[in-house]
């Protein structure tokens, strides 16, 4: 009897472990404490623990990346003027070797094709995106590389606009290293054809 008894014990132990609705994990081990359950805001929602009521808050000024504590800040703004005053004054430190060359073509494919094309020539997929009514979703073509018009810019106003954007180009230089943009900015001047 005692037999029974200790299996059934096991078994009913063993049976009320179990969560059968899957709803919740069995225990908080820390409790209600906004750490374990955080409230979390959406980015652009309001939010009163800012001055200016806004979730998305931009980083402090100055703010690096911690893999990029190596570069200085760039010194330019998101201005026309800026762009041509980059295209003057920033050169690109590193040479067209091989090397150089076949790392700007890599990072090139992975950040630049999906809009300007693998050739460079304005036709990468982002082009072909219909909308719900069939017609192009991005009206706006991304530029040819391998135009004359851009192959004579100087590479500090090539490297500008891949840093800061320009008409519906947008800011990349979260995503690229400085060192990797001016790896690009040598493909596209070495690697691109006509």
């Amino acid at each position: 009897m005692k037999k029974y008894i200790i299996i059934l014990l096991v078994a009913l132990g063993f049976l009320s472990s179990c969560n059968h609705r899957q709803e919740k994990t069995s225990w908080d081990y820390m409790g209600d404490f906004d750490m374990y359950y955080s409230k979390a805001y959406e980015s652009y929602t309001a939010d009163k623990h800012f001055k200016n009521g806004i979730t998305l808050q931009k980083p402090v000024e100055g703010t690096m990346a911690r893999e990029w504590t190596d570069y200085e800040p760039y010194p330019f703004k998101d201005k026309f003027g800026d762009k041509v005053k980059a295209g003057q004054v920033l050169h690109n430190p590193f040479p067209a070797s091989k090397e150089n060359i076949a790392i700007g073509k890599m990072k090139y494919d992975v950040y630049c094709a999906l809009c300007h094309g693998f050739e460079g020539k304005a036709d990468g997929s982002i082009t072909k995106v219909k909308n719900a009514k069939g017609n192009k979703a991005y009206m706006i073509p991304p530029a040819n590389l391998t135009t004359d018009v851009i192959q004579s810019k100087p590479d500090g106003e090539i490297y500008h606009v891949i840093t800061m954007g320009s008409a519906v180009m947008g800011a990349h230089a979260s995503q690229i290293s400085p060192d990797d943009r001016w790896k690009i900015i040598l493909y596209i001047k070495n690697g691109l054809k006509k």
